[in-house]
């Protein structure tokens, strides 16, 4: 299978769940909003096991697992065994991990947390005992859809999500019917049940064990048999734990991060009432779930298609057709990122109308969407690198660039907890963060060429340049579209309603995609030529 046919598979899986992810999240601020209470409570409660699972994928299990298998294709059952050992001993721990925090859900609740009443703290409470288990079945989807993605299997990993998705949707009808919506806030934290807790994160957890289930029947269809075996000595796992040792200390360095953020972030609810309108977890949530979009669906399935390829050609020795390669999927990413970056920072307060009921509320969460999308470049090329090290077999180089960027933010954040006003806690956040991974990412670019030779930049100086005019004038369009309507103030047409701001985003946005592809055709972008191929295939089929 093609490395552009494998992405197109992916990113065609991706595309579906994360509409249907932005359903969820509409449907999420209808029934609890966005700036409130107990959006925020929710917001703490499901982040815990959403944080361990972005590091995982990112991390522990895609750092070992593939290169790891690929080796384990020698043995003489073509490594089922070591498969077999592999997965029974990640159940063992994601299973251990998931009771130790289910039991400690009050003490994460109060680690993640500053300033809340104690009301608050106990609905956040009560969403984690529901949510938390979330982190067993996270845990099991990563390491069943890497096996898959190991075996060039892409499909039903980046598919899986869609049966989530549903399963939440499901939920989520459910409670509006039972229980109706409530963007504002009206009903307090004191006023929540417990069959509105078991609603709201019960179908949320079960989501995600759907999405996780539902791959063993991957698993079959290629041939796959799990066998629960627990004689893990004596079979190669050494390596395996060895490789992850740098990476799970990597996992403890970037939780510290995510635990200064959500601190300083809480603290901010404090200052609600007094006549201004404060974004906390809840909108960086939903600032981040936009920010992710872009990522998810290009970033994500190119580097996991390309991931296994690099990773065979490091097995190998060859590190000129690995850094070709990644080169290539480079400048993809660099293509679909300033694409993205343009649209998404033109269109963000249409786009934020689209979750929250007043305009205040769809200022406070636009600023905070800006601040992450100043990243968006830098942190796909870091998710790609990463990749590259990973193939090498290399954990400790992206624990030490991970150490220093997690040392910026911590620092960063305290001085936001101590200079800036509340209404702009969140947004200095996101800032900070676009801040501390662009210097994360020209780190490991130092760190990579060292390890590895010249890689030319990849080839990325003019193709950027090209991108970055293209960007431009994709922007101006749009801002002329966006002024033409009325612009962005209150009571414009963009932002007027949920109808008026999602038409808006559709139109502008569609204009401002064409115009990019259109500059970059007439810059002669050899990116473009794979892009319109796949698009030609799709109209052809």
């Amino acid at each position: 299978m093609s490395i552009a046919r494998s992405s197109l598979i992916m990113a065609s899986g991706t595309v579906l769940s994360r509409l249907l992810g932005f359903v969820r999240a509409v449907l999420l601020a209808a029934m609890i909003g966005v700036t409130t209470d107990a959006a925020d409570a929710f917001g703490v409660a499901n982040q815990l096991p959403n944080n361990v699972y972005a590091i995982i994928v990112g991390g522990v299990l895609n750092a070992v697992l593939v290169p790891q298998i690929i080796k384990a294709r020698a043995h003489k059952d073509g490594g089922a065994g070591y498969i077999d050992r592999l997965l029974t001993l990640a159940i063992v721990v994601f299973g251990s991990v998931t009771i130790l925090a289910t039991v400690g859900a009050p003490i994460l609740i109060g680690l993640y947390t500053s300033g809340w009443a104690p009301a608050q703290l106990a609905l956040a409470t009560a969403f984690a005992y529901w949510c938390i288990p979330q982190l067993f079945f996270y845990g099991l989807y990563s390491m069943l859809g890497e096996v898959l993605n190991a075996k060039s299997q892409f499909g039903p990993f980046m598919w899986a999500p869609v049966l989530n998705n549903v399963v939440s949707l499901a939920g989520m009808v459910g409670y509006l019917l039972i229980f109706g919506a409530d963007p504002t806030g009206v009903r307090t934290v004191d006023h929540w049940g417990f069959t509105q807790i078991t609603w709201l994160a019960g179908s949320a957890t079960l989501g995600v064990a759907a999405q996780a289930l539902i791959l063993f029947a991957s698993w079959r269809n290629i041939g796959l048999r799990f066998k629960p075996n627990f004689r893990w000595r004596g079979f190669g796992l050494r390596p395996t734990l060895k490789a992850a040792i740098w990476t799970l200390s990597m996992v403890l360095v970037t939780q510290i991060g995510g635990l200064v953020q959500s601190v300083v972030a809480s603290k901010a609810i404090s200052h609600r009432g007094q006549g201004i309108e404060i974004a906390s977890i809840a909108a960086a949530s939903i600032a981040w779930l936009i920010f992710m979009l872009p990522h998810s669906v290009a970033t994500v399935s190119i580097a996991t298609a390309y991931f296994t390829k690099i990773s065979q050609h490091a097995h190998e020795g060859k590190l000129d057709l690995l850094k070709q390669d990644l080169g290539a999927a480079v400048r993809v990413i660099s293509m679909v990122s300033l694409l993205a970056t343009a649209v998404i920072m033109v269109l963000s307060y249409p786009i934020s109308r689209v979750f929250v009921g007043e305009y205040p509320a769809t200022v406070a969460l636009a600023n905070v969407i800006l601040g992450f999308m100043v990243g968006l470049l830098p942190f796909s090329l870091l998710f790609m690198m990463q990749r590259a090290f990973y193939a090498l077999e290399d954990t400790k180089s992206p624990f030490w660039f991970t150490v220093l960027q997690i040392s910026i933010y911590v620092l960063g954040a305290w001085l936001v907890d101590l200079f800036v006003a509340p209404q702009y806690v969140v947004v200095s956040l996101a800032l900070l963060t676009s801040l501390s991974v662009s210097i994360q990412a020209l780190t490991a670019y130092r760190m990579l060429t060292r390890k590895i030779g010249s890689l030319k930049v990849f080839a990325l100086g003019g193709a950027t340049l090209k991108f970055l005019i293209a960007a431009v004038a994709s922007s101006g369009v749009g801002l002329i579209l966006m002024t033409a309507i009325g612009g962005n103030g209150a009571g414009a047409f963009t932002v007027r309603s949920v109808a008026t701001a999602g038409l808006s985003a559709a139109g502008i946005g569609l204009v401002m995609v064409v115009v990019y592809l259109i500059v970059l055709r007439l810059l002669r972008c050899r990116e473009t030529d794979a892009l319109f191929e796949m698009v030609r295939g799709i109209l052809r089929r």
